[in-house]
């Protein structure tokens, strides 16, 4: 599972649009006429990590594509290391026409390598009309527009056992002192709060990142993301804080930090949701649901429901989002064809294809509510769209992934130590701005 889904100045986007303008020269223009055919013959090759339902509904949407287009399609799986994979298929001279890329992290080193062409003015102004400009600026690299944002993921969401929450007799908390006074009193009732899942340290940044969000502010989120202030920044030490009052508390936690650090992600969601519950909450994003759904035949909505990760003093919720963005490899060999659905992919009718399967959310404005499977999807989706320009990349993904992205190094790690001894933020802040430091030079 990639880790997966940040932003730059909007002001950037008059730039981009020339750049974008410039770009159309070789990238393709206009879209293609409804049903034109006008592609028929030629193949585009789209790379990505989607296995299993999620490959084959992204499957539906070529298909579309095709038929609109003419132009066949196919799939072709890179694993969870898109980097490599793209690589080694650009070195042996097979690249595919599309990638579709996890990571701005991963994008930002392909644009920076040449091996991205540019999107077209018609990306561009698509993108434009139906995207918040932060899904932009996050395919932006050096100015220019690269990446398309299709699919997203919102991570910012707390899924609570409505049994548990009715047992304990409370209801879901808007604040986070009142997510510890919660969690306590579910501790109280017989049952531990969260199960946490430790072992895997992508969880672990997601819970860092909520926080400091909440409590530094999206302005302060985006210098630390690029490293523009240092890990030892009091915001850090702060976040770190708060986040240790959860961590520190065994009533808390299912077993303590020593029981989460031998609990993967599957099995925080089954602790709460299988049918041998031993904690009331757990924290991840919305593809809980389908493991809820898919695994433990439960219904979202009834049997498991959601509450937003809660504000932290005065500041606002936080809204984390990931996301694939589409970008068109320079060494493909149908650029004009792979831009032609790059163009259909920023519109809401490639969206709603994926988004009537279920398991999709789409940061596209435009795509209606009505689209989604479920009330429990349409409020994700509608949350993250209503977000609009505050909603901020996984900050882990942003980073090298020598840092942000490597288990048992990094991030990953010391956050893991956190967990284990969560006594002093300050320690585990300086550490994390030596990993930091040389990831960021390297």
């Amino acid at each position: 599972m990639s880790q997966t889904m940040r932003r730059r100045m909007a002001a950037s986007g008059t730039a981009v649009l020339g750049l974008a303008l410039t770009a159309t020269a070789c990238g393709g223009s206009g879209p293609a006429s409804s049903d034109s055919q006008e592609l028929k013959g030629q193949t585009v090759a789209v790379a990505g990590v989607w296995t299993g339902v999620e490959q084959k509904n992204f499957k539906k949407v070529l298909d579309a594509f095709t038929e609109k287009t003419g132009a066949k399609t196919t799939f072709v799986p890179t694993g969870d290391n898109v980097s490599t994979f793209v690589g080694s298929k650009i070195e042996g001279g097979n690249a595919p026409d599309v990638a579709m890329v996890p990571q701005p992290g991963v994008l930002k080193q392909f644009a920076e390598k040449g091996w991205l062409q540019p999107l077209s003015a018609t990306v561009y102004e698509k993108a434009g009309i139906h995207f918040a400009p932060v899904w932009r600026d996050y395919g932006t690299v050096g100015g220019k527009y690269y990446g398309l944002y299709f699919k997203a993921s919102h991570k910012s969401m707390v899924w609570y056992s409505p049994d548990a929450f009715e047992q304990a007799g409370i209801e879901p908390p808007k604040s986070y002192p009142d997510l510890l006074k919660s969690g306590r009193t579910i501790s109280d009732s017989g049952l531990p709060a969260f199960s946490v899942a430790g072992q895997d340290g992508w969880t672990l940044t997601d819970w860092f990142e909520n926080v400091y969000l909440a409590q530094a502010g999206p302005a302060t989120y985006d210098k630390l993301a690029a490293h523009e202030i240092p890990w030892t920044h009091p915001t850090v030490v702060e976040a770190l804080t708060t986040l240790g009052k959860l961590f520190k508390d065994k009533n808390l936690i299912a077993g303590g930090g020593a029981e989460a650090l031998r609990t993967d992600f599957p099995e925080s969601v089954k602790n709460v949701f299988g049918n041998d519950p031993k904690a009331g909450m757990v924290f991840e994003g919305d593809f809980v649901g389908g493991i809820i759904s898919g695994e433990f035949k439960k219904k979202v909505g009834e049997d498991a429901k959601f509450f937003p990760f809660p504000a932290i003093g005065k500041g606002k919720p936080p809204v984390v989002g990931g996301g694939d963005a589409a970008a068109v490899l320079r060494a493909g060999k149908n650029r004009e064809a792979a831009m032609k659905l790059v163009e259909f992919l920023a519109t809401p009718e490639a969206a709603e294809i994926w988004a009537k399967e279920g398991g999709f959310i789409s940061p596209n404005e435009s795509l209606k509510l009505d689209s989604y499977q479920d009330d429990t999807t349409r409020k994700t989706a509608q949350s993250l769209v209503k977000a609009g320009d505050s909603v901020r990349f996984d900050m882990s993904d942003q980073a090298p992934a020598a840092f942000g992205g490597t288990q048992g190094a990094g991030e990953w790690k010391l956050l893991q130590d956190f967990l284990r001894d969560p006594s002093d933020p300050k320690a585990t802040a300086a550490k994390l701005e030596a990993a930091a430091a040389k990831a960021y030079k390297d």
